[in-house]
C-alpha cells in the first residue's frame, strides 16, 4: 500500500489533463506518516491482507468423483469423516485443512491480517445461482446456493456439488462433518425436554416432535490470533476486620491497603469461533434464543477437512453474510475477555478483589478461515407480542452436547416458587423455635 496520495487539482492548478500534468501544491506532499495522528498512520502503514488459497482445484468442474471408479455417487459415512462411493463402496478420508494449508502452525509469528480465500469479502452482486455444464451428457445444471450445495443432472444422473469459491459466501474453506446421527440427536432432545416437562407450556408439549430436528451446517469464522493487553486498576488487601454495635445495629467493618495494579499479558488464540451469519449473530433474547448455540461449544475444529460439497448431502446450510471487517469488534471483545481471564490468575493476593478501570488491546496478527460447523436444531415458535419468541434446542453435531430453551407456563413457576418459599420459611421458624 502506498504511503502517499496525490491531491486533486485545485485552483490555480485546475484545468484539463491527467493528474501527472498538474503540479502539486507547494510543500503539501509527500506526507511523512510520522506526522499523522496514530489511527491514520497505522491505517496507512498496515500491510494489505494476505490471502491463503484454499480452493479445491480438482473439484472446480462440480463433479466430486470417487478416486477408485470415478462415480459421482458419493456420501459421507455416518458417524465418521469418511466419504463413501455408493457404487464401488470405496472409502477415503478428506484432507484435514490444517495439514493441507499449514493453518495449525505459526501462531507466535502472526503479523497483519491473513485471510483464507473462502473468507474473503462477499461481493454484493455475487449471484446465488450457479450453472454447470455436465461433462457426462452436456446438459446444464443450475444450483441455488441459498438453499442447496448439491444437485443431480436430470439426464444422466451425475451428482454436482458447488466447490468453486464464488464470492457469495456459500463456499467456505473447510467443513467439520457430522458425527452424531439423527436418531441420537432425537434421543438427546427428547431427554432434554422430558426433564423439563413439569413447567413446559401446554401447547409446546402437545406439538413437541423431536423427529423434526434438522441437521444444519452453520457458517463460522475460525480465527487464530496473536495479541497483547495492558490492564490497570485498584486492588485491595484486607488488613483488619471488626464489628461495632449490637443486635440489629451490629455492623462489620474492615480496613484495607489500596494498591495501583497494572498487568501486561502477551498471548495467542487458536481456532476461536465467531458466527459469520447476521441471523445467528443476532442475540436478541427478547425474540430468539440464538445464544443457545454458543452453549454447545466447543467444536473439534482441528479435525475439519478441506471443502467438499459431498459432506453436505442430506443436510441444510446457512450462508455466510458477514465479512472479516464486520467481525473485528466481536473478535476484540473476545480477546479482551481472554486477557482478563489471564490477568486474574496473577491477582490472587488482593483478597478484597481488583476493580479494573483501564484496559487496552493490541492485535499484532490474525488468520481467518471460513468453516461450516455441524448442529442439530429443533425450533419452536411461541406466539406472543412482537412476533413471539423463537425457541431452539441445539445438539453439537460432533460431541452430542445438548442445550435448549423450553417455553414455560409462568403460573407453574410462580406456584413452585411460593411453595418452596413457604416450605423454607417453615423450616426456619422450626429451627428458631427449637433453639
Amino acid at each position: 500500500m502506498s504511503n502517499t496520495k496525490t491531491p486533486p487539482p485545485e485552483p490555480p492548478y485546475s484545468g484539463p489533463g491527467s493528474p501527472q500534468d498538474v503540479p502539486p501544491l507547494p510543500g503539501s506532499f509527500p506526507i511523512d506518516p510520522d506526522t499523522l495522528p496514530e489511527p491514520i498512520r497505522d491505517e496507512l502503514l498496515a500491510p494489505d491482507p494476505v490471502a491463503i488459497d484454499t480452493s479445491a482445484e480438482e473439484l472446480k468442474d462440480g463433479l466430486n468423483r470417487c478416486p477408485k471408479c470415478g462415480s459421482t455417487e458419493i456420501r459421507q459415512k455416518p458417524g465418521s469423516d469418511l466419504l463413501v462411493c455408493q457404487y464401488c463402496r470405496n472409502e477415503w478420508h478428506g484432507m484435514r485443512v490444517e495439514e493441507e494449508f499449514g493453518l495449525g502452525t505459526g501462531l507466535d509469528e502472526l503479523s497483519g491480517t491473513i485471510i483464507a480465500s473462502g473468507a474473503r469479502n462477499i461481493e454484493a452482486d455475487a449471484a446465488s445461482l450457479m450453472s454447470f455444464k455436465c461433462t457426462g451428457c452436456g446438459a446444464e445444471v443450475t444450483i441455488n446456493t441459498d438453499n442447496a450445495m448439491t444437485a443431480r443432472c436430470h439426464w444422466c444422473r451425475h451428482v454436482f456439488g458447488v466447490n468453486e469459491q464464488v464470492a457469495n459466501g456459500a463456499v467456505p474453506d473447510a467443513v467439520l462433518p457430522f458425527h452424531i446421527k439423527k436418531e441420537d440427536a432425537v434421543a438427546r432432545i427428547r431427554q432434554f425436554v422430558d426433564k423439563r416437562q413439569l413447567f413446559a407450556l401446554k401447547e409446546f408439549k402437545e406439538q413437541f416432535t423431536p423427529e423434526n430436528v434438522i441437521g444444519v451446517y452453520l457458517p463460522y469464522m475460525i480465527v487464530d490470533g496473536k495479541a497483547s493487553a495492558d490492564i490497570a486498576g485498584q486492588g485491595q488487601i484486607e488488613t483488619r476486620r471488626y464489628t461495632q454495635g449490637s443486635g440489629d445495629k451490629k455492623k462489620t467493618y474492615y480496613d484495607a491497603d489500596v494498591y495501583q495494579v497494572q498487568r501486561h499479558v502477551d498471548f495467542t488464540v487458536d481456532d476461536l469461533p465467531l458466527e459469520s451469519s447476521t441471523e445467528r449473530g443476532n442475540l436478541d433474547t427478547g425474540a430468539n434464543t440464538n445464544n443457545i448455540i454458543n452453549t454447545i461449544l466447543p467444536f473439534d475444529t482441528k479435525n475439519a477437512v478441506k471443502w467438499n460439497a459431498s459432506f453436505l448431502s442430506g443436510f441444510s446450510t446457512e450462508k455466510r453474510d458477514r465479512d472479516v471487517e464486520h467481525l473485528v469488534p466481536r473478535l476484540e471483545d473476545q480477546l479482551l475477555s481472554i486477557a482478563r481471564a489471564q490477568v486474574e490468575q496473577s491477582a490472587g493476593r488482593y483478597d478484597r478483589g481488583v476493580r479494573w478501570e483501564q484496559e487496552g488491546l493490541d492485535v499484532h496478527g490474525t488468520r481467518w478461515v471460513s468453516m461450516y460447523l455441524p448442529v442439530w436444531l429443533y425450533s419452536y415458535q411461541q406466539p406472543g407480542n412482537n412476533g413471539g419468541m423463537l425457541h431452539y434446542i441445539a445438539v453439537n453435531g460432533r460431541t452430542g452436547e445438548t442445550m435448549g430453551s423450553v417455553p414455560v407456563q409462568q403460573w407453574k413457576l410462580l406456584t413452585a416458587a411460593l411453595t418452596v418459599g413457604t416450605f423454607l420459611e417453615g423450616i426456619a421458624l422450626w429451627i428458631l423455635g427449637s433453639s
